[in-house]
């Protein structure tokens, strides 16, 4: 288990873009921030970017420009750790050295403020949309990685253009139960790691929530997405755990 003995923060679902400026604007004033309060340790859960087709697209100028901002953090003395998103689960070993980040497992238990907290992207325990498991199972696979990364960039960018708009049309022939959390499967990852804490991003449902487990209690902290005119951060230190509002954030806070 990680522990962090002092301030942590968590965020997820930034989808930075070159299209959209401000988001990137938001995230340097954020990590600004982060700096001078001097936070221990910064966990991103997933989908830090729209899309990542692979570590060799990392002279792209935007790519490079998100890539020195987590290096001037992580250059200042705050751990950074990076769990994989839907959208980024690409990003490997060299844009983790280049961008001065440790890469962690799908799910991490960490000792923040005290108590066994589980981390995850959140996509994993959506577990009633069946089609987007069955998707993420392949794309997920070596094989279909190996295949991928080992066509033109230009193609890749193509190709997940199209999934991206499959992406869009599915989900508009989808229920938002089908594709929120499973309780049980809440309760499963819970138990399994022994933690009484989960935070995660994913479902774009920022929210909190206590949750009842066969030996006591946990509590849920969902992160917000950035992109929809809203953005969070969720903060643990000594003084215990706050939900920092950053959807008009700008480095003066």
């Amino acid at each position: 288990m990680l522990t962090v003995a002092g301030t942590a923060r968590f965020v997820s679902d930034l989808h930075l873009r070159a299209e959209r400026p401000d988001l990137t604007e938001r995230f340097a004033a954020f990590l600004t921030d982060t700096a001078a309060a001097k936070v221990e340790a910064l966990f991103i859960l997933g989908d830090l970017f729209e899309y990542w087709i692979g570590d060799d697209d990392l002279a792209d100028p935007f790519n490079a420009q998100v890539c020195k901002l987590l290096r001037g953090l992580a250059d200042q003395g705050t751990r950074i750790f990076f769990i994989a998103g839907n959208r980024d689960f690409l990003i490997g070993e060299t844009f983790a050295a280049a961008a001065g980040i440790t890469l962690l497992a799908e799910t991490e238990t960490v000792g923040a403020g005290g108590t066994p907290t589980l981390l995850m992207h959140g996509d994993t325990v959506c577990t009633d949309d069946i089609p987007y498991q069955e998707f993420r199972r392949m794309v997920r696979s070596k094989q279909w990685q190996a295949d991928f990364l080992a066509t033109p960039l230009p193609e890749r960018r193509t190709e997940v253009e199209n999934l991206r708009r499959r992406s869009a049309a599915a989900m508009r022939g989808k229920t938002v139960e089908i594709m929120d959390t499973n309780a049980a499967a809440i309760r499963a990852a819970l138990t399994a790691h022994g933690c009484t804490r989960l935070i995660h991003g994913h479902t774009h449902r920022p929210g909190h929530e206590d949750i009842a487990l066969a030996d006591g209690t946990a509590e849920r902290w969902v992160l917000s997405d950035w992109d929809t005119g809203r953005g969070d951060a969720l903060e643990i230190s000594a003084a215990g755990v706050r939900r920092i509002d950053l959807s008009a954030y700008s480095g003066s806070h």
